[in-house]
């Protein structure tokens, strides 16, 4: 009797580790009404509101992974609820509170792999961990959770959480087996009904959502995804009704309907950030809108100088605008008052250097192609002139006028034909995606055109601009062609003005392009179709969703505030980009030479014949220049991407058979490239995922474009566009023609009819604004070769890879860092004396100018 007694009441210890709503909710600081109205401690935890999870509010019942029931799935234990407050844990995070709980668990019932929690209270919380204490021949058991809970009655299904064992679906111990298929079919939900804020569903949509048709026609957008016309990525379902004019597209909602653990549950500085995103848009901008209404301070820059101001002096606001803006904890960094009540922005690091007018020069102006923020465009020149791949049955001719004689007085003595041969000659091409539209953009109050640059790489390692070409749709009409214009350098005169005005008409097309497509198309859009289809097929147990889990963290959670207030009819990027109400829509057209598999670095590279495959080189190809910052570090961080990947993924697969037979893996990228890019399906260039090495590279490409691309392209925006003068984002007037008025004014007052061109002063501000919070880095950002719980897997041997990559990532970050200091390299400095640095895998806080985040987090 006393024997069964002790054996019946065997005690297994655990120690859950949640967080409180109250510590994570952040959208009450996203108004004024918010923060006063409720005054939240946003850090504060008190004994008295975690005692609200003891009693009977809370309970967690243990799952076997070693013996089954009856029917064939996993023992379950008794139900046993939460029991006190663990006050001291060194290993708590910031709001973070820890609670005992004792299981009773038979000898009998084997190990633990899993465990349901159910929450019996109104408020959700934030489940981060359950700890399992010497179980008997085994020891602890980590179930990483970073989940939200919420009342069991909303759930058709017990939550489920499983150990962190890693298991193909070949090798799931057999009392998990049903578990696991559970939770993977609870997870795809059914494709109807409108989601709820508790729900965990992953599905797809198109994007359908960006406009508003019932408030009138000028308000409507194009459908994108789902036709030929405009294709692009699939986005995750939301199920709202449609509109009452338009019954494809979606009715918009102040908030947008997430996979519930995709919202931020982490107390992080990338909350405010983000929700400062939001904040901009509805608070900060109808404000500082009032104000230039009320013509409180001048529409235009009078000077350079005038802009240098921003970072010093600020610009006056109205006091009771600043008071309405200065309450905001969201934006506390990022609009800094004085007494005196300025807006000010930090100086951005472009003209932190010596000279503030170094950004002037061809040569930092040709820099930025191959360091700045947008370095993966520029592309080799192959023929000579350069041609269009616009339908010429419909756009006629737009072969450019750039001729030869343009060009060789500066090729050092070489021939167009021999700078082509020794490949010397490059493209910086934004004629075609922009062209089909000009007519519209040149209709409203913007004025832009299409352009084309050559450049010449110089004996020094330089590129030097040699033409630029500004084209307009012909006054005849499309089938005409285009009327162009060639420009070439110029050091004095109105020579030198015009020629820097063409140079700003370029970096306005590079703005927009690089904001579009290179940044939200080619990482953010792209990366969602992944994340749904990873989450909808892979489980939590799956060896694939462990390697990729880290690198989604946030990325649905910001598309949905860009669709909700950056890319959507009348957000930041139509108020303050060219492309203005086309912008989403460009990058559709953009999105149908789009290649998975050319998003390798390297394979873009040579793609862009700025590679040549060189297997004696140490990366397999060789630079066709040299110094090419973004290249040379951007090939050390993928090479050691993907040794890291191929090391994990032969772990677990030990055959190409093993992955053919796969049936998870399989159903994820079958419905990825069905579904997720569905308007990409029968392209030929997708990998069948029938060999180890197609994983291998598949998963480093996600990989790559999720933290090392992203990064390259995202955390430089503030450094070089922080001063419009060097990356303008509008352009307002055509250039000026000899005998006009403008023309005069240009000679006169140079500096004047340049700020008159570009973006105007309210629109600076917005743009300052948002880039400056996509700038940022969280303060517990999770970089690359981290990762935010170190009980990730319980399988050493991917915990010693992993390992040997984040060794590997710090001695390239020490590499990459003695390049900088070689004076040889002129582009990794140049004028402007910007160390390149943008990928440098480690970051400390705030605007960095380096640092590669795991996701897509901002």
């Amino acid at each position: 009797m006393l024997g069964g007694l002790l054996h019946r009441g065997h005690k297994i210890k655990g120690t859950v580790v949640l967080m409180r709503k109250n510590v994570l909710d952040v959208n009450s600081v996203t108004s004024v009404g918010g923060i006063i109205g409720q005054g939240l401690d946003l850090v504060g935890s008190t004994l008295d509101t975690l005692t609200a999870f003891l009693g009977r509010s809370v309970s967690l019942q243990l799952i076997s992974a070693t013996k089954a029931d009856a029917n064939g799935k996993g023992k379950l234990g008794k139900a046993t609820f939460l029991e006190g407050i663990i006050t001291s844990l060194p290993t708590l995070g910031a709001g973070q509170s820890a609670f005992k709980i004792n299981f009773e668990w038979d000898d009998g019932s084997g190990i633990p792999g899993a465990f349901y929690i159910k929450n019996f209270m109104q408020t959700e919380f934030f489940l981060v961990s359950l700890t399992l204490e010497d179980i008997p021949n085994h020891g602890s058991i980590h179930f990483v959770c970073n989940s939200w809970i919420y009342n069991a009655k909303l759930f058709k299904s017990d939550r489920i959480f499983f150990a962190n064992q890693t298991y193909l679906p070949s090798e799931t111990p057999a009392p998990l087996v049903k578990y696991r298929e559970e939770e993977l079919h609870n997870l795809r939900g059914d494709g109807t009904g409108e989601r709820k804020e508790w729900e965990r569903i992953y599905d797809y949509d198109v994007y359908n959502d960006l406009g508003d048709p019932d408030k009138g026609e000028n308000h409507a957008r194009p459908v994108l995804g789902g036709n030929d016309t405009f294709p692009y990525p699939r986005r995750g379902r939301t199920g709202r009704k449609p509109t009452r004019k338009d019954p494809n597209s979606e009715s918009r909602s102040n908030d947008v309907y997430l996979p519930r653990d995709e919202a931020f549950g982490h107390l992080k500085s990338s909350d405010f950030l983000t929700y400062g995103l939001k904040s901009v848009s509805q608070n900060v901008l109808p404000l500082l809108q009032s104000a230039f209404d009320l013509n409180f301070t001048p529409r235009e820059f009078d000077s350079f100088d005038e802009v240098h101001g921003l970072y010093s002096g600020g610009i006056k606001l109205p006091t009771d605008i600043i008071s309405k803006i200065s309450p905001l904890p969201v934006l506390k960094e990022i609009f800094r008052t004085d007494g005196e009540q300025a807006l000010k922005f930090p100086p951005p690091k472009v003209i932190q250097a010596v000279s503030k007018s170094a950004w002037m020069t061809d040569e930092e102006f040709a820099r930025e192609m191959l360091a700045g923020v947008n370095p993966n465009l520029i592309r080799c020149l192959k023929d000579f002139p350069p041609r269009s791949k616009l339908d010429s049955q419909v756009y006629g001719d737009h072969t450019s006028q750039i001729t030869k004689e343009h060009l060789e007085p500066n090729l050092e003595g070489l021939t167009v034909d021999e700078a082509i041969q020794n490949k010397r000659l490059f493209l910086l091409d934004h004629h075609d995606p922009i062209m089909p539209y000009l007519r519209r953009i040149n209709a409203t109050s913007t004025k832009a055109y299409a352009t084309r640059t050559i450049l010449f790489l110089k004996n020094d390692g330089t590129l030097r601009p040699l033409a630029i070409e500004l084209s307009l749709p012909h006054p005849q009409g499309d089938q005409s062609g285009a009327f162009s214009q060639v420009f070439l350098p110029a050091d004095e005169g109105v020579e030198s003005s015009i020629w820097l005005l063409a140079k700003a008409y370029v970096v306005v097309n590079d703005s927009c392009y690089h904001q579009l497509v290179s940044h939200w198309l080619n990482t953010h859009a792209v990366v969602e179709p992944f994340i749904i289809a990873t989450n909808r097929h892979l489980s939590v147990v799956h060896p694939i969703y462990k390697l990729l889990h880290p690198h989604y963290r946030d990325t649905m959670n910001i598309n949905g505030l860009a669709r909700l207030s950056l890319v959507n009819d009348g957000g930041v990027i139509e108020q303050t980009f060219l492309w203005g109400r086309y912008s989403v829509e460009m990058s559709a057209v953009v999105y149908k030479d789009w290649v998975f598999t050319d998003q390798a670095l390297p394979a873009d590279l040579i793609k862009r014949g700025m590679a040549i495959e060189d297997p004696s080189c140490p990366h397999g190809i060789r630079l066709v220049i040299e110094d090419y910052p973004y290249a040379v570090d951007g090939l050390e961080i993928w090479d050691a991407i993907k040794t890291w990947v191929h090391e994990y993924v032969f772990l677990y697969y030990k055959s190409d058979d093993t992955l053919r037979e796969d049936p998870e893996l399989q159903a994820c990228w079958k419905e990825l490239v069905e579904v997720g890019h569905g308007d990409k399906k029968n392209e030929p260039w997708w990998p069948k995922m029938q060999t180890r090495e197609e994983l291998v590279e598949s998963c480093a490409i996600i990989i790559w474009t999720a933290s090392a691309l992203h990064a390259a392209v995202n955390f430089g925006q503030y450094p070089y566009g922080g001063l419009i003068l060097n990356r303008p984002t509008l352009s307002r007037r055509f250039m000026p023609e000899k005998g006009s008025a403008e023309y005069e004014e240009l000679r006169k007052n140079p500096q004047k009819a340049y700020l008159k061109t570009i973006t105007p002063k309210f629109q600076t501000l917005i743009d300052l604004s948002v880039i400056e919070i996509l700038s940022r880095h969280a303060s517990d950002e999770v970089y690359l070769g981290e990762r935010d719980n170190p009980n990730w897997t319980s399988d050493t041997r991917a915990l010693e890879a992993f390992k040997r990559f984040g060794n590997k990532l710090a001695q390239i970050e020490n590499k990459l860092s003695e390049r900088n200091n070689d004076e040889k390299l002129r582009n990794r400095c140049g004028p402007v004396q910007m160390p390149y640095t943008l990928l440098l895998p480690s970051s400390k806080e705030g605007l960095t100018f380096r640092g590669i985040p795991n996701s897509i987090s901002i």
